[in-house]
């Protein structure tokens, strides 16, 4: 079978002048984009999103800022986390729900360790799209799209499961708000409460390594949390729920652009479709269209930074993204890979701190440590991934800034994707249960040991600033 060949669609232009409207983008040049055989089908599909509910509150967006720029402070510390890219068929209970335990047991540990409120941000909700390095992908002589997530079109390989689809953009909306709409129905029944942790165990790690030290600090939370009720004579309400929040790659435009709206009783324009948007090291051009869209979204914003990046070019994206040093406004995410931090990482640090710029910095340490194994697996050495974060921390220390958060590719399941951690997997065990489309995640375990790690590592700076 040859390359089919696509008709291309052409979003309509608007003026370009420099005030900002959500299509405003569609005058720079857009990277990562899907190519369309219909560009009535998609100004149709598109038509239908905007009037389609939203999936967040502008009072949400709002209340994220403002912990976000705790964060900064060193008064939280930011937990993101989720899959690489979600797919349709795992928009299910299990799913859903596992994925939000890793989290909630994660942010626990964070908690105890470090004394300090988390904010919870999933990776999910919206996470169907995903930026690949090539437009096509061939197979035994077969070339076709690449598959660039669910929201675009389909993973199998087949002419017609690859052909660009925007009504796919309605389902990932459905999916979305099915997401959303469930993870808020669990926090608010009392799935989060900390006077039931049992809730959160997953079946399947009853026997992980880290179970016993995982139980010692839940009993430890427990017996302070009835100590503090026996003073006080009642129970402690505030621990049976906690804010949780959505975020994901806002890569494809034309699905951003029509969930981006004005609210009443507010100034500006909100991407109503999740909280917390990022841009990715792929899109960040400062002429292109990525970065034309975000500087005018009210919700505060993500930004990767690779290693490649200059500071002079990355003092120019702070300019565009946050031109007024608004606090919660910008988090910077590094993710440099173990062998590059070091010294691509310092200079950026001392730049930002010289300039004043208030940012929110947070480590990547999934994106720049993926590697392919002999046997054609993409994947990630977890010894790798814990060095980044070591690392981190202490640049973070010596350049007199603050790393304010982690952002972690992750889930629930009974993976086998990322080598090494605390059942010590190995190349063969990947072929056990390799299930991601994209990119290697941290199963429960993994996940389980960053968090305590980063408790570690926080605790062990703690006592030489004090020496």
């Amino acid at each position: 079978m040859s390359e089919r060949q696509l008709p291309s669609a052409r979003l309509r232009p608007v003026r370009a002048d420099t005030a900002w409207h959500p299509a405003s983008w569609r005058a720079r040049p857009a990277l990562q984009q899907p190519v369309y055989p219909d560009a009535a089908e998609l100004e149709q599909v598109q038509a239908e999103l905007r009037v389609l509910p939203p999936l967040v509150t502008s009072w949400e967006i709002h209340n994220l800022t403002q912990q976000l720029a705790d964060a900064q402070e060193g008064r939280r510390f930011l937990l993101q986390g989720g899959d690489c890219a979600e797919s349709f068929a795992e928009c299910t209970p299990e799913v859903i729900s596992n994925r939000l335990k890793v989290l909630l047991q994660m942010s626990v540990v964070l908690v105890h360790g470090m004394r300090l409120p988390v904010v919870r941000v999933g990776r999910f909700a919206g996470q169907y799209a995903k930026p690949r390095s090539a437009d096509t992908e061939t197979r035994d002589g077969v070339t076709l799209p690449v598959y660039r997530g669910d929201i675009v079109n389909q993973p199998q390989f087949d002419a017609d499961a690859r052909i660009p689809d925007p009504r796919r953009m309605i389902k990932a909306h459905a999916r979305s708000a099915m997401t959303i709409n469930f993870v808020r129905s669990l926090i608010d029944g009392g799935f989060a409460d900390l006077h039931h942790p049992e809730n959160w165990n997953l079946h399947w790690v009853g026997a992980s390594p880290l179970a016993d030290e995982y139980q010692l600090m839940i009993r430890e939370i427990g017996d302070a949390l009835r100590f503090m009720e026996t003073l006080s004579g009642s129970q402690i309400h505030d621990m049976n729920r906690v804010d949780f929040y959505t975020s994901h790659e806002a890569l494809l435009l034309p699905y951003e652009e029509a969930l981006t709206r004005q609210v009443p009783r507010q100034h500006g324009w909100y991407n109503l479709g999740t909280h917390f948007p990022w841009i990715g090291m792929r899109t960040a051009a400062r002429d292109g269209a990525h970065l034309e869209y975000f500087r005018g979204l009210r919700n505060p914003l993500g930004l990767k930074v690779g290693p490649s990046v200059t500071p002079d070019e990355l003092r120019r994206v702070i300019d565009v993204l946050n031109p007024d040093n608004e606090p919660g406004r910008l988090t910077l995410i590094h993710r440099m890979g173990a062998g590059t931090i070091g010294t691509a990482l310092p200079p950026l640090l001392d730049a930002v701190r010289r300039d004043g710029r208030r940012v929110l910095w947070i480590a990547d340490p999934m994106h720049g440590n993926t590697e392919s194994t002999a046997n054609g697996y993409k994947t990630r050495r977890f010894d790798n991934i814990r060095s980044e974060v070591e690392q981190a921390f202490d640049l973070h220390a010596a350049a007199g800034t603050r790393l304010g958060g982690v952002h972690l590719e992750l889930t629930g399941e009974d993976v086998t994707e990322c080598l090494g951690g605390a059942r010590d997997l190995t190349e063969r065990d990947l072929e056990r249960a390799y299930r991601s489309h994209v990119d290697p995640r941290l199963n429960y375990e993994q996940s389980l040991e960053i968090a305590m790690l980063i408790v570690r590592k926080q605790s062990q700076l703690s006592r030489a600033a004090q020496m």
